[in-house]
């Protein structure tokens, strides 16, 4: 049986907080053949953001990290072979890595899919429909820890990922969770919240709307990580704090918008 590679908290709204990119953990026999520092590793993954999920009672939490399996990659890509598959790192001492180790990662990513089956099906059966907020983190300092950030025009604090949706169906959830974020009062001043600028979403988000067309609706949500240093991995907790009380202000109405709306959904745009 695989381990279990991330943690379930479930409650009553129809809404998840997913983040499965939050975890640093990683198993013996993929730590032993792994060529990546922590420090290396960490850059690439999305510490804290599960401390965003906690915007919603059900919570689906990665503990392991995105280089021993990616939870929001297709089946065939979850495990880096190559560095092309992993921003030009060398992920291995000695690559490809063994076919037992994929294996036993890719019994992780279907026991993890097949727990977020479970969790929906449960949520459409006593709701008739659900959100996902899919919660990620972009890093914008590329350069280096002393190079200066990445154009703001080309990064907005919050990229929302629709690309993967029926815009037209979902569009009273997708707007009100826009209008909503973009009218918070974040430390005295609006967040720049944008869609489809860097990020159109990921597999995950992508499976949801394939797996429940009619009653799904996945908002990716990448937060840019000017809450923290991307290069030390230390937050700013005034910061970080403050990006999950903005988040936290689109449930009521994201909730409401999801309850309105007609039993047949919106009519599709001709």
């Amino acid at each position: 049986m695989a381990d279990r590679i991330w943690h379930l908290t479930v409650g009553e709204a129809p809404l998840v907080a997913a983040a499965v990119h939050s975890g640093h953990g990683v198993r013996a026999d993929v730590a032993a053949r792994l060529a990546l520092t922590e420090a290396e590793r960490l850059r690439e993954e999305d510490p804290f953001t599960d401390r965003f999920a906690h915007v919603a009672e059900t919570r689906l939490v990665g503990l392991r990290s995105r280089f021993e399996v990616d939870l929001n990659r297709p089946r065939d890509g979850a495990v880096y072979r190559c560095p092309e598959d992993a921003w030009g790192l060398d992920v291995w001492t000695d690559p490809p890595p063994p076919d037992a180790l994929v294996r036993r990662s890719l019994a992780e990513y279907d026991a993890f899919y097949a727990e977020a089956y479970r969790v929906l099906k449960d949520l459409e059966a006593r709701h008739g429909r659900f959100v996902v907020f899919d919660l990620h983190s972009y890093n914008h300092r590329r350069g280096g820890p002393d190079a200066p950030p990445d154009d703001p025009a080309a990064n907005p604090e919050v990229n929302l990922g629709t690309g993967t949706m029926d815009r037209a169906r979902w569009a009273p959830v997708v707007d009100r969770f826009l209008a909503d974020l973009r009218a918070a009062d974040y430390r005295g001043r609006r967040l720049d919240v944008r869609e489809n600028v860097r990020f159109r979403g990921g597999h995950f988000p992508r499976w949801i709307h394939e797996t429940f067309p009619e009653t799904g609706c996945a908002l990716a949500i990448e937060v840019k990580k000017f809450f923290m240093d991307e290069w030390t991995g230390e937050p700013d907790p005034e910061e970080l704090e403050a990006v999950q009380q903005a988040l936290a202000a689109t449930v009521p109405g994201v909730l409401a918008a999801l309850e309105a709306m007609p039993a047949e959904g919106p009519l599709h745009a001709t």
